[in-house]
């Protein structure tokens, strides 16, 4: 970081050396004041910049680049040989100003893993001949027995010892409804007990356990995630060998080295340089402007490209939260007073599942009442009086006991047997009377925006989940998805998304904790931030700052046309430069005329750069469901 900046810091003081030495050699050449010649003025503000470009290409060189910035460094060198300075210092004004826009673009944005850490677990307690004690996390042994208490992460990997335990998953696997897990089940380091104290036995020391894995497997998918080249470097291979051999046939038949010098000037890439760079920040402002932050011009670019999009199913292609899907209603009773009696129960609630309920019930405009004589049977649910009516309101154990279900819930009861469901059993003074069920929805702009992207170009669209395959294949047959994978743990999504990378410049979109290293070993991570982790939103390249998935079939949208705007003008600029190559080489351009008519030609294609700026077809409001 430290030494992006000073690299930022050294561009910036070139530009302004060199536009200092222009205006003072102007000065000195308009009064005929000073003992120092224009000419030297110019040479010493233009060498500073030949220096330092020098040094750069060899870099490159070094690491098998060629770049276009050759033909500046060439330019610029073959005006001081010949004594062309006031030509040198403005093509060196040209190539600083470049840089420094493009260090503008770039936005260098740090991704680390201080959110990963910080929420790592960093205490156990460990039973012991006394009772238990807290210790470190790294002192955990496997083997060790450990007391988890209401609310704690897990410390590490390990087995229930207990007969049950109420477990909220949702940063390890993503999914939002909390599980149920019995004696000698598995346990992941990371989750967080949402029910009573338990006792579970270490499997895996901290460093091996699931939390400390997927730290990893950001840090590894980050490190190997290859810098995207430029626009302009791929026009260098045939634009440097062109330029050298007019200038080079120019010279020959004229046997005059200015007549190569002003070929050379014209030629030199500014709009190579400018074009691409203002076009992104104009690409990447946009998009800030519709709530789509894109980490530098390299992230507008990479997106631009995208062939195939991979989906996390959770908090991403569904609300990921727990969305009231039906009521069962005994004989007699009405749904609304139903749910405005279960959401005043679940006022004095701790659990996941409470503040969803109050939230429904609120934006059904039900009026809720104050709960008395509350208790909490954790993990199962609670029993209380509203209203002066007992009203108990959980798991089927808590309400029914061991008693049968009535005859009108048993249509419920088939329907939702294997759906990856929670159902709430509410019983009004110790008779059942409703039964609410729970689920995750698919978003109303999930379909939309999945057509726009088919539309804008991406071939392939995959979901990834940790829903077992039935469930998951539900999602996908609804939305017309090309692929699912189910049952996927933090490091299968980094394996499909790199498999599919490997075939295709991929997306992968994501929201949540576990997305982090998929999102960090994609072409282009895009986290819908509103919900995800900072883990997830500093992994992606793109942030989505709304709740909704249509801003990123519009940052799809904006990344193309910023990226076709660049290349119209990358196009344009080099037609320009290459027919007043022609009429340089001809002698009918000097070098100074040159530089000044090239300058001309980058207002002309910064100008059309600054067009990624507006809207164009782009739409800020969101699309509309039927």
């Amino acid at each position: 970081m430290a030494a992006a900046m000073n690299e930022t810091v050294l561009r910036r003081a070139l530009l302004i050396i060199a536009i200092l030495g222009l205006a003072l050699g102007l000065g000195v050449w308009r009064s005929g004041i000073g003992s120092v010649s224009p000419d030297a003025i110019w040479m010493a503000a233009t060498l500073p910049v030949v220096v330092v470009l020098a040094i750069s290409i060899l870099r490159d060189f070094w690491i098998g680049r060629i770049g276009v910035d050759a033909i500046a460094l060439v330019s610029m060198s073959a005006a001081l040989l010949l004594g062309q300075a006031l030509a040198a210092v403005v093509v060196a004004i040209m190539y600083a100003g470049g840089t420094v826009l493009e260090d503008l673009a770039r936005g260098r944005a740090e991704r680390n893993l201080r959110a990963l850490t910080d929420r790592a677990p960093r205490l156990a307690h460990r039973k012991c001949a006394n009772g238990s004690e807290t210790v470190a996390v790294d002192q955990v042994a496997v083997g060790d027995e450990l007391l988890v208490r209401a609310g704690e992460l897990l410390p590490v990997d390990g087995i229930l010892i207990d007969a049950s335990a109420s477990l909220d998953e949702s940063t390890v696997s993503g999914e939002p409804l909390p599980k149920r897990r019995s004696a000698g089940d598995a346990l992941r380091s990371g989750t967080v007990n949402a029910g009573e104290a338990f006792v579970m036995r270490a499997s895996a020391v901290a460093d091996n356990s699931t939390y400390a894995a997927i730290v990893r497997m950001v840090a590894a998918a980050q490190t190997a995630k290859a810098p995207f080249i430029r626009i302009a470097d791929r026009f260098a291979l045939l634009l440097l060998p062109l330029t050298l051999v007019v200038a080079g046939v120019a010279w020959y038949l004229s046997d005059d080295p200015v007549r190569a010098l002003a070929v050379l000037v014209v030629a030199t890439p500014c709009p190579l340089i400018l074009a691409a760079p203002v076009a992104f920040i104009g690409g990447v402002s946009r998009g800030a402007r519709a709530g789509i932050l894109m980490k530098g011009s390299t992230a507008l670019e990479a997106l631009a490209q995208i062939r195939t999009a991979v989906f996390d199913k959770t908090g991403t292609l569904t609300l990921g939260g727990a969305e009231l899907i039906e009521i069962d209603v005994s004989p007699g009773q009405e749904a609304d007073e139903l749910l405005r009696l279960l959401a005043s129960l679940e006022q004095a609630s701790h659990h996941v599942l409470a503040d969803s309920i109050a939230r429904i019930a609120r934006h059904r405009d039900l009026a809720l009442s104050q709960p008395r004589d509350v208790h909490e049977h954790r993990g199962e649910g609670l029993k209380g009086l509203i209203d002066r009516i007992p009203v108990a309101a959980g798991s089927r154990s808590l309400v029914l006991g061991d008693g049968p279900l009535p005859r009108w819930a048993m249509n419920g009861e088939e329907r939702y047997r294997n759906a990856q469901v929670l159902r709430v059993f509410l019983a009004l003074d110790g008779r059942l009377a409703g039964i609410f069920t729970f689920g995750d929805a698919i978003r109303e702009d999930a379909r939309g925006t999945l057509c726009e992207l088919r539309s804008a170009g991406v071939a392939r669209m995959v979901m990834l989940t940790g829903d077992d395959h039935a469930a998951a294949e539900k999602i996908s047959a609804s939305l017309n998805l090309d692929a699912v994978v189910a049952d996927a743990t933090p490091a299968d999504k980094v394996g499909t998304v790199e498999a599919e990378k490997a075939m295709a410049p991929t997306m992968m979109v994501g929201d949540g904790i576990n997305d982090a290293p998929a999102l960090a070993a994609a072409t282009v991570g895009i986290a819908l931030g509103a919900r995800g982790g900072t883990a997830s939103s500093e992994a992606a390249d793109v942030v989505v700052l709304a709740d909704r998935l249509q801003p990123v079939a519009d940052a799809l949208r904006i990344a193309r046309r910023t990226r076709g705007i660049a290349l119209q003008s990358i196009i344009v600029g080099l037609t320009l430069s290459g027919a007043a190559m022609v009429l340089a080489a001809a002698g009918h351009i000097t070098p100074v005329a040159g530089a000044l008519l090239q300058e001309g030609i980058d207002v002309a294609v910064i100008l059309n750069a600054l067009r990624a700026l507006g809207d164009g077809r782009f739409r800020t409001q969101p699309r509309q469901e039927n």
